[in-house]
């Protein structure tokens, strides 16, 4: 490969697939690998301009005559929890989030197999083996970190590390101007503690913490239950053909 080819990315598009958010639909994506030296510059790029990543691959749909899907980020230093959101934080206070490389971990497999078997038993990932897992962590180019969310334990105190069992983790790439959650995962039996919420509004924190400005939500796509939980983060904008806007959505 000429390394034109790794600096400047070159796009493809997919052939049309069922859509997995609105039945009845196809989708396609336009594509391109982020590798090189300039990945993470091509991704920052590509983030702000509505693509998303997985492995080495940066997409964004491009669907004929649907332009549902919408890019989505919160505005951070705007942002202030709701009371259920307040309510919520106190009842996870008990866990303790910490940063590591992108390296996934056998433990990190189990709690990601149940939680598809749970919660995403008919979706395209359910059939994903290890070696598959390790390869959507650790096959990046890209600034990234894993998040592991762990109850606290006696020694927590003083180390300021959870000793408890993982109960939660998050795949997220540091930006320049943001966090993007690139996949999370929870204890699907862990009803009470609401725990993707509670991912976000931890990410919203971080990101503030770290002075910057955006946390990337992915796509919301109005219509489809499985989105509908992300415009709870307001203020937030969506990308639109005139640019990011704030979104005026419900």
């Amino acid at each position: 490969m000429t390394k034109h080819s790794l600096d400047t990315p070159q796009f493809y598009l997919t052939a049309q697939q069922p859509c997995p958010y609105l039945p009845g639909r196809q989708e396609r994506k336009v594509f391109t690998h982020l590798v090189g030296e300039k990945a993470p510059q091509i991704n920052d790029m590509l983030t702000h301009g509505g693509f998303r990543r997985s492995q080495n691959i940066a997409y964004r749909p491009a669907c004929e005559g649907c332009r549902a899907c919408v890019s989505t980020r919160v505005v951070v230093d705007q942002f202030t929890p709701s009371r259920n959101m307040k309510r919520l934080m106190s009842r996870n206070a008990d866990l303790i989030g910490e940063e590591f490389p992108p390296a996934p971990s056998s433990e990190q497999f189990s709690l990601f197999r149940g939680y598809l078997d749970a919660r995403h038993w008919d979706g395209g990932m359910i059939d994903m083996t290890s070696l598959d897992y390790a390869m959507m962590v650790e096959d990046t180019h890209v600034k990234t970190m894993m998040i592991e969310y762990r109850l606290r334990g006696p020694d927590s105190g003083i180390t300021g590390r959870g000793d408890g069992p993982l109960v939660a983790a998050a795949l997220t790439d540091i930006l320049g101007n943001g966090l993007s959650m690139v996949y999370s995962f929870f204890d699907p039996f862990e009803h009470s503690r609401g725990l993707g919420t509670y991912m976000i509004l931890d990410h919203i924190e971080r990101a503030r913490k770290m002075g910057l400005p955006y946390v990337y939500l992915g796509y919301w796509v109005k219509g489809s239950p499985k989105m509908s939980y992300k415009t709870r983060f307001k203020p937030q904008e969506h990308l639109t053909m005139s640019g990011w806007e704030v979104s005026t959505e419900e």
